[in-house]
């Protein structure tokens, strides 16, 4: 009489042998599997479930990688788009037309003003904001609504990215405000406004040549 087989053993020798049923194709189609909708799930539902886990998380991987891509090929055309239009401008009024314009419509900003201040004017936003306007700085973020009203004349703003602009004995303020509370939070937006602020600032200081 032969001796009955341990599960145990069993279980231990297909650990051991994890490719045993690969030439073993018509054994594993007699096999029987539980399927049930209990917790108890078996071993070849769990396999199923982990494997399509797997592959929804490769998937979202993928759509998050491609989304991002898309997005900064986007930005780059627009940003490169905006740059030539700035450098082929031949006024100063026109670099200004041109960039409120841009901005309003290729960038979701919902107010945009690009202005010289004369140093008394610009001495009093700084009192009435408490806020420091030396050349290059750079504002991001969510403020008062009272100085949103002030900087913008705009109710609605709730969220800013201002960035101070040498342009000859006069600074100018690129204002760029959105009606989102959270819009003008991250450090790429900083970079952004540090790159079009750069580009202004070289394109202005021609105008004096």
């Amino acid at each position: 009489m032969s001796k009955k087989l341990d599960p145990k053993d069993v279980e231990l020798f297909l650990l051991d042998n994890i490719d045993f049923f690969e030439s073993r194709e018509s054994l594993v189609g007699e096999l029987k599997f539980k399927h049930s909708s209990s917790s108890a799930s078996s071993l070849l539902e769990r396999q199923i479930m982990k494997l399509r886990d797997e592959q929804k998380d490769l998937m979202d991987l993928l759509s998050s990688f491609i989304k991002t891509a898309s997005l900064n090929e986007d930005l780059f055309n627009k940003s490169k788009d905006l740059t030539l239009s700035i450098l082929g401008s031949s006024t100063k009024e026109e670099v200004i037309s041109k960039v409120q314009d841009d901005f309003m419509k290729n960038f979701s900003v919902d107010n945009c003003i690009l202005e010289f201040l004369e140093n008394t004017k610009m001495d009093e936003v700084e009192s009435k904001t408490g806020m420091s306007f030396h050349k290059g700085a750079i504002f991001c973020g969510s403020y008062s609504n009272e100085k949103m009203e002030l900087l913008f004349g705009d109710s609605k703003v709730e969220s800013m990215a201002i960035a101070v602009i040498a342009g000859g004995k006069d600074l100018a303020l690129l204002k760029l405000g959105s009606y989102e509370r959270t819009r003008y939070l991250g450090d790429e937006d900083t970079t952004f406004i540090e790159y079009i602020r750069d580009i202004l600032d070289k394109k202005f200081s021609s105008f004096d040549v």
